[in-house]
């Protein structure tokens, strides 16, 4: 016998879809959301769709963004011709909660990994390269994660930046291996970036 209506009970089972989220968080969540008042709700509401019906990736970096360009990549006292590669956008916030790297980025939304079945063409790749061939970079950051899938990534990319001309570098350690950049502070992840290496 369920405890609870079909409303609840949708509305936990489509909360406990969301990453991180389990059936107990998404209940507690659930009755959150119902003890709130109709203004709040509809203004989540609202911000979901908004988000959902007008954010893109920026034509230069695939960042998400709702303009034609990111932030970053608008802001002209940025060193275009450095470019940090990262595998997704929350890593790109990680770096610029550090408020020192003054380069631009490219997201991956991934990283290569055999055991998934995901390869070079299912990320971001052919516009990083298409952006080195266009632009004057003189240097082509690698923070991948340091797990089995983003060193695999980094040595990839390396390989098909290097024959360009680029100077190809990668973040040092200090982000620990298996650790994903955007559960690491800032300190680490300002070592990691200052102590990278040329690979």
């Amino acid at each position: 016998m369920d405890t609870y209506n079909s409303s609840i009970n949708r509305l936990t089972e489509e909360l406990s879809r969301l990453p991180g989220i389990g059936r107990h968080t998404a209940q507690r969540l659930s009755f959150y959301l119902i003890s709130q008042p109709r203004e709040r709700v509809k203004s989540l509401s609202d911000a979901l769709m908004d988000a959902v019906e007008n954010v893109r990736y920026c034509k230069e970096c695939m960042n998400l963004t709702d303009a034609e360009m990111c932030p970053v990549c608008s802001d002209q006292k940025r060193d275009h011709s450095i470019i940090m590669v990262v595998e997704n956008p929350r890593d790109l916030a990680a770096y610029e909660r550090t408020g020192r790297y003054r380069g631009v980025y490219h997201v991956l939304h991934g990283n290569i990994s055999p055991m998934l079945g995901t390869g070079p063409s299912d990320i971001r790749l052919k516009e990083l390269m298409e952006r080195i061939s266009r632009e004057d970079i003189s240097e082509v950051i690698i923070a991948t994660n340091s797990s089995l899938e983003g060193e695999t990534t980094a040595m990839y990319i390396s390989r098909l930046v290097k024959p360009a001309g680029v100077k190809c570098s990668r973040i040092a350690s200090g982000v620990p291996v298996g650790g994903d950049l955007e559960n690491i502070d800032e300190v680490t992840l300002l070592r990691a970036l200052e102590g990278r290496k040329e690979i």
